[in-house]
């Protein structure tokens, strides 16, 4: 009979991280576990919360099934001497399998003439296997740190108090970390804190929920945005979204209750974003919008308990008032200061030991945004925007408020360069260029604040690789990977058709050769490849991946180009592509040893044309007239359209026609023919790589 297998792993509290590592990693230890002791099993779940850590499976199996199998053994020749007797390697096969040597046979294999017997074993009771199983999933549970405490040998990711085993309403007696396995498991620490006994494995969910511990982390997450939802309704207003505090708010209760704090109005007058990050970043408190958009005086906690809310709304409300008294006062005081005064201070700030300060940076930047934003073509208004922001965009680094408040660059100098007076579209390049923050966060919305992001990104990427520091393996310490895509996301956003290898040229020239390592030219080998797989990378998102790496072999070096050219390959079914791919990849192999030279029409150079090769000639004229045409006009659809339909008759060309011809002139000029066919579709694409 199938029963439910239950493990639950009570510890002391454990950071969230810890919980999201070990919820994911348990039903693939416990699944792969199950499936090398034969033991059937159905669906698996794994669930956690600061104080526990659960996995359960339905129907799992009562005992093994009984195994009987052909198992193949050592070669004949090896298992028998010269006499037929048999050698120690047949006595030990035999002895593994539990048989006499006689019980074996010979089997003949593709390697030869083999040893083989029956392995014959009864299936072992589930009761039986799953403790010594259990023991080993909790051993393999990986953590980013893991601890040892009292006396014990055991490590984990913090000490162990408690184990609920159960098969069914079975308890599994097994022992980890020094602690015995039980039906016993523990509520709410505060709100239900006596431990209970549970009957079956299958009440465990529910059970808990009685007890006030949301085990299931979708339940927690789904019951927590409710609660502050409607906690901020009370309040007077809506909620603020923020999928980050949902998160790791989650993941430190086991049952979500909302306290309603707030704050003295005055501190409104500080920016927004400010008021939102003292929250949420020490804090890890909610906003409040009030219907006309302005946020209240007013956060939302969410707390372990519902014990006391008042007392806990006290000392929420202390220390948020004294957060925001920290931040007006570094608020006040930087504005005594003007943003531009701040500037010569960037000379004391290092960027890197071996490429200078910020300072330096800055000066790089003002550098690239002029001569990149001439490479895409900007207007003169937008670059002067763009150059009049990068000289301010690191100068909130000397402030008060982004000292203390990191994740705030880039917002605090929009404030207070509208404070003084910049103007508006210069100001919000400050805070555009450090977009996009991340995977979630899109590009800088006006060219200027993304011209600036480019040259920022690019600056640090060509220094860093001239100087050999380069991503390897998980290392990432620059965020080189991240600002090479941000660069990318850019590019595409504002549809600038820029060359990477040109952009790499101008942010090398930038620098102080005599503080390189590498070359320009060497700069760029490394470098663009880079580019390359991070690329391709954001283009297999949202077209077939066939289709973009045939376009990035054609030429990758302009990444607007490169993903107008895989968008039209891409809009032919995969069927077409793959047709048209192999024609052309024989086209391809042939053209390898074409002589230098275009081809001459077939009737020049013999009087015996085969119809198909003269259709095919004039094929590629028109072919040829309509690609360059469509490349000029970046007209790619058009273009593939063309080859496309030029594929059949080079399909038919092979069929009717012999290109190595006996004849040196006529292979010669057939030769020249593929070559010149390579030529032109290679503009749009390596058409070869499509073939299946």
């Amino acid at each position: 009979m199938a029963e439910v297998l239950l493990l639950e792993i009570g510890t002391e509290e454990l950071p969230a991280s810890f919980v999201a590592g070990a919820v994911e990693a348990l039903p693939g230890l416990l699944g792969r576990s199950l499936s090398e002791r034969r033991l059937a099993h159905g669906h698996i779940s794994a669930a956690g919360t600061p104080r526990r850590l659960a996995v359960w499976v339905t129907d799992v199996a009562s005992r093994q099934p009984d195994l009987d199998e052909e198992v193949t053994g050592p070669p004949a020749r090896v298992a028998f001497d010269a006499a037929g007797k048999p050698t120690r390697a047949a006595e030990s096969f035999a002895g593994k399998l539990g048989v006499a040597v006689s019980d074996l046979h010979r089997v003949q294999t593709d390697k030869g003439e083999y040893l083989a017997g029956r392995h014959r074993e009864p299936g072992a009771p589930a009761l039986e296997l799953l403790p010594e199983l259990l023991q080993g999933v909790c051993a393999h549970i990986p953590f980013r740190k893991s601890m040892r405490w009292s006396d014990g040998d055991t490590a984990f990711g913090r000490p162990v108090r408690w184990l609920l085993a159960l098969l069914g309403a079975q308890v599994l007696q097994m022992t980890f970390a020094n602690v015995t396995s039980g039906r016993a498991s523990r509520g709410h620490r505060f709100l239900a804190p006596e431990p209970f006994e549970l009957g079956q494995a299958s009440e465990y969910v529910a059970a808990l929920r009685d007890r006030h511990v949301l085990v299931d982390v979708d339940e927690r997450r789904r019951t927590l945005v409710e609660r502050v939802e409607q906690a901020a309704k009370e309040a007077g207003g809506t909620l603020i979204d923020d999928e980050f505090l949902v998160h790791e708010n989650a993941s430190l209760v086991e049952e979500p209750h909302v306290v309603v704090g707030g704050f003295d109005p005055a501190f409104l007058a500080l920016p927004e974003r400010v008021i939102l990050d003292v929250a949420r970043g020490h804090q890890r408190y909610f906003g409040v919008r009030g219907k006309d958009g302005k946020l209240l005086p007013s956060y939302l906690a969410v707390v372990n308990t519902a014990l006391h809310p008042q007392n806990i709304r006290r000392g929420n409300d202390r220390v948020m008032r004294a957060r925001l008294a920290d931040a007006k006062f570094f608020y006040d005081t930087d504005l005594q200061r003007p943003l531009a005064e701040r500037r010569p201070a960037l000379d004391a700030v290092v960027f890197h030991k071996r490429l200078g300060s910020i300072g330096d940076k800055v000066r790089r930047m003002e550098q690239l945004v002029a001569e990149l934003g001439a490479e895409v073509g900007l207007d003169r208004a937008t670059i002067a925007a763009a150059v009049a922001g990068a000289a301010l965009a690191k100068c909130d680094l000397t402030t008060l408020m982004v000292g203390e408040f990191p994740e705030l660059q880039g917002e605090m100098g929009h404030a207070y360069a509208l404070a003084a007076g910049v103007e508006p579209a210069v100001a919000a390049v400050i805070a555009e260029h450090y977009q996009p923050r991340g995977a979630e966060d899109p590009p800088a919305p006006s060219p200027a604040g993304g011209l600036v992001a480019l040259a920022d990104r690019l600056d640090t990427l060509v220094g860093c690789f001239a100087v050999g520091i380069m991503p390897t393996g998980t290392a990432d310490p620059l965020a080189l990977r991240r600002a090479a895509l941000g660069i990318l996301r850019t590019v595409l956003e504002h549809g600038w058709d820029l060359s990477l290898g040109r952009a790499i040229a101008l942010g090398y020239a930038a620098h102080d050769a005599g503080r390189l390592e590498l070359g320009p030219d060497q700069t760029a080998e490394k470098l663009a490849p880079f580019f390359e797989q991070r690329l391709r990378g954001l283009l297999i998102e949202r077209l077939p991946q066939d289709a973009v790496d045939a376009c990035l072999a054609s030429d990758p070096d302009r990444p607007q180009d490169v993903a107008l050219r895989a968008s039209a390959l891409g809009a032919l079914d995969a069927e077409s592509r793959a047709s048209a791919g192999e024609v052309f990849k024989r086209a391809t192999n042939i053209a390898k040893t074409a002589p230098a030279g275009d081809p001459s029409p077939p009737g020049s150079v013999t009087g015996d044309v085969h119809p198909t090769e003269a259709q095919l000639f004039a094929a590629l004229e028109r072919l040829e007239r309509d690609v360059l045409a469509a490349h000029a006009a970046k007209d790619y659809g058009v273009a593939v359209s063309a080859i496309a339909a030029f594929a059949p008759t080079l399909g038919r060309y092979f069929d009717d026609v012999l290109v190595m011809a006996e004849e040196p002139r006529v292979r010669d000029n057939r030769l020249r023919l593929m070559a010149k066919i390579e030529r032109i579709c290679v503009a749009i694409a390596n058409f070869n790589l499509l073939a299946k």
